[in-house]
């Protein structure tokens, strides 16, 4: 079957469901009105509630189903030729390798992904074409991976799916709105909630089709090991990108500081406990991943397998990040803030360097929580943590956070792990330890030949990884044994750089 017939085939299914919808919609809706009709003509006489009922029920559906303007948001910086002219010139090489136009907009996104639409227009007539390209995506692929990427983007256009996107997409926004204006409980909801069910399950199977024919289109036209090496790193870096962006990230920027966002996604993976967690997660996935009715993609496994066959290409003998396209990342990431979040404090944001996120943000955080805590903390020693692991929920309790609430009964005993990383932290700082702050990387602190991981004690003194006698050893080794917590003091200065 060539591509138009098969671009028909999927238009034509994908009309015949949204007329399939908006008759059953019609259908239940003049049903509704036609019971008190009937009850009056035919019976000569009319239960006000019920009819009250049924009105009711009608306009909702017909409400509901009524078509909705487009609302197009700038998803994130535009960017345009002059100032990125080697994406442009890539961009184009791509188009022309797969026969198809040029986007008319491209947008840069804070995602590990890359995206085709059609925006403007009525159901994706007379739309123009859009891009979205995830900065972070950027980073991690190279330029052979990353032009394997685009020939797939592309491939959605050279297939038509972004023109039938529309229909589909209106149709499950409209079903999904119907379902929300009538309630959980009512029972009108079951013949949407059939229909919504079936329409999904065929139009998701028709959008993993479309993902394998953009996966053949990119792999015969750049190579299937491009393609293959990019989507195994896009399938194991994106479920890390919000862990390090709500975590890593956010910290940060809440502290009024901007740090480079991409290097530190970037340091933030090749952190041994991501890595091998991504690592992990990757292996399973191609070990067991299996096709759900309900995924829109289909699973990486098969999609690797569809294409091995095809020939590998070549990357050439340099292929560096695809973050080189562009020009001045740090600006982009800058403009790319704006969009995410106000203007004018992303504005006011001042550039920090990783190595410096530690005495800039993390020390002072660490210096409010115990000071909120000095009176709980007085007469205590690094030594009463092991009985702090014994029963971390009591010792929770009895602590408050940096803005002097106390801590409910669910979130006491990380309040406790807390605490006791962060004292252990300013105690050790102020004796010259050298802290190690990495993204992805536990927190760490040397000091006299020993090296702990604050924020673990508590969990490796109640998992038994760390017995009590080696934590009171590893005390008179750091010299911290006697020490009074409840007599903390900020550092006098940064700590000793890692």
């Amino acid at each position: 079957m060539n591509s138009s017939t098969s671009l028909a085939s999927r238009a034509l299914l994908a009309v015949f469901l949204m007329v399939g919808f908006y008759i059953l919609a019609i259908a239940v809706a003049g049903g509704l009105l036609y019971i008190p009709y009937a009850e009056m003509t035919y019976a000569h006489r009319l239960h006000f509630k019920l009819a009250i009922g049924c009105v009711i029920g009608a306009l909702a559906i017909l409400w509901s189903v009524l078509p909705r303007a487009d609302k197009f948001e700038a998803p994130g910086p535009r960017l345009t030729r002059d100032q990125h002219p080697a994406l442009f010139q890539e961009l184009e090489g791509v188009a022309n390798s797969v026969q198809q136009a040029m986007p008319v907009e491209v947008y840069l996104v804070p995602d590990v992904n890359a995206w085709v639409m059609q925006r403007g227009g009525t159901m994706g007539f007379g739309s123009q074409r859009v891009m979205g390209l995830g900065l972070p995506l950027m980073r991690m692929l190279t330029r052979s991976q990353f032009r394997a990427v685009l020939a797939h983007e592309f491939g959605h256009y050279h297939g038509g799916d972004t023109k039938l996107g529309p229909w589909i997409y209106k149709t499950r926004g409209t079903i999904g709105r119907t379902l929300g204006t009538l309630g959980e409980d009512s029972w009108l909801q079951l013949p949407f909630l059939w229909y919504g069910k079936m329409f999904l399950r065929i139009t998701h199977a028709i959008s993993r089709r479309q993902e394998f024919v953009a996966d053949e289109l990119a792999a015969r036209t750049i190579g299937s090991q491009p393609l293959i090496n990019g989507l195994r790193t896009i399938h194991g870096v994106a479920s890390a990108y919000n862990a390090y962006w709500f975590k890593v990230c956010a910290p940060v920027l809440n502290a009024g500081y901007q740090p480079p966002l991409t290097e530190g996604f970037q340091r933030f993976i090749q952190a041994t406990p991501v890595a091998e967690s991504i690592q992990q997660q990757l292996e399973e996935e191609l070990n067991t991943g299996q096709a759900d009715p309900y995924d829109t993609h289909p699973p990486l496994k098969e999609r690797i397998a569809a294409v091995a066959h095809l020939p590998a290409g070549d990357p050439g003998p340099e292929d560096p990040p695809a973050t080189t396209l562009l020009g001045d990342v740090p600006a982009l990431e800058s403009r790319l803030l704006a969009v995410l979040a106000d203007p004018e404090k992303a504005a006011q944001l001042q550039p920090l360097e990783w190595d410096e996120v530690a005495p800039r943000v993390y020390l002072p955080a660490w210096t409010k929580l115990i000071q909120a805590n000095l009176a709980a903390l007085a007469g205590l020693t690094p030594l009463a943590f092991a009985a702090w692991a014994a029963d971390q929920k009591t010792s929770g309790l009895r602590l408050h956070f940096p803005d002097g609430e106390s801590t409910a009964e669910e979130h006491a005993e990380e309040l406790a792990r807390n605490v006791a990383g962060a004292a252990l932290c300013l105690l050790l700082v102020n004796r010259g330890a050298r802290l190690v702050c990495e993204p992805g990387q536990p927190i760490s602190l040397t000091l006299a030949s020993v090296s702990i991981e604050p924020f673990g004690l508590i969990a490796s003194l109640t998992a038994g990884k760390l017995t009590e006698a080696a934590w009171q050893s590893q005390c008179r080794q750091l010299g911290i044994a006697a020490s009074d917590l409840g007599q903390l003091v900020p550092p006098a200065g940064p700590p000793n750089p890692a």
